[in-house]
């Protein structure tokens, strides 16, 4: 059923991109929408969880981590599309515990004028559990998170795709005001006697501020930071839930070559006044090199025949 989700998902964005012109020549960027972007990376990613409780006879933290975190992906741009794959191989450093961890993820992107649409599917499998005195490990815990964000940009001259993905590029320093709206589904299930697989639903408004700060042709620092709230539904039982997100880039582009260096946090707490709180991070550093190239013929080719039939 997951695979399937990540398929039609993928299709759909596919056709998406017929659905809109090609950008504007703006000033302000440079698109590279008749290129495809290629690139590969190394993550450093988790979805992790932090258990809290503020019982008046003890206040514990206790954190829920998985065991893969390090991994190395393929990500693949073109026209409005944005399509990634990663992976969490044995090898890499941290990804330590039992060697039946597992850790996969998908991500796509697309946009429409102002407007952009992210997707996200991640699976876990293989946690270790730690608090200021104990760490065990939890081998058969398994998470499994669907879920995007929905953003409108306000400022024509303020490039977003420049902040998460590389086929624009800011010239001119610009930033813009982008609300967001996010929505996610956690299947969370410790997979020990004594528990049972909890249903979490995440709603969240979140106003937020992002700038490109253009330092020579070549070289930009990005940076974006929200700030929200919103309800979390975990079993049937709602509480306030609270959003915090902020981006760091670093990147270095010309025509053809590009690399980058990203960090990106998204917090979700819940209110003080529920207990137990169940928190949950997403934490990603990117590492990122990648090429643009003319599309084969045969692509482009169907691209423009469906572009005229749309009428377009």
């Amino acid at each position: 059923m997951c695979l399937k989700l990540i398929y039609s998902t993928f299709f759909i964005s596919i056709f998406g991109c017929f659905a809109q012109n090609d950008s504007i020549r703006n000033p302000y960027f440079k698109t590279y929408n008749d290129k495809i972007t290629a690139s590969v990376y190394y993550l450093d990613t988790s979805n992790s969880f932090q258990i809290a409780s503020d019982n008046p006879e003890t206040k514990m933290y206790v954190d829920l981590i998985p065991n893969r975190r390090e991994q190395i992906g393929f990500n693949l741009n073109y026209k409005i599309i944005d399509v990634g794959f990663g992976f969490a191989p044995k090898f890499l450093s941290q990804n330590k515990g039992d060697s039946h961890s597992k850790h996969f993820n998908f991500s796509t992107r697309f946009y429409l004028k102002k407007w952009m649409q992210s997707f996200t599917f991640i699976n876990q499998k293989g946690f270790y559990i730690k608090d200021d005195n104990i760490t065990a490990q939890l081998p058969d815990m398994r998470t499994t998170k669907i879920g995007g964000t929905t953003a409108y940009v306000f400022n024509d001259k303020f490039s977003f795709k420049t902040l998460v993905s590389q086929n624009e590029w800011q010239t001119k320093s610009s930033g813009s005001f982008v609300p967001t709206f996010s929505f996610y589904y956690t299947n969370l299930d410790l997979n020990t006697p004594d528990s049972s697989p909890g249903d979490i639903y995440v709603f969240t408004l979140a106003p937020s501020y992002f700038y490109n700060f253009v330092i020579s042709d070549r070289v930009l620092i990005g940076a974006g930071l929200a700030l929200g709230a919103g309800l979390n539904v975990i079993d049937k039982d709602t509480s306030a839930l609270y959003q915090a997100d902020f981006n760091l880039k670093l990147a270095y582009n010309k025509d053809r070559f590009f690399a980058f260096a990203t960090l990106n946090t998204i917090s979700f707490a819940q209110d003080d006044k529920v207990d137990p709180r169940l928190n949950d991070n997403i934490v990603t550093l990117k590492i990122s090199a990648g090429y643009r190239f003319d599309p084969p013929k045969k692509v482009k080719e169907v691209y423009d025949k469906v572009n005229e039939k749309i009428g377009l």
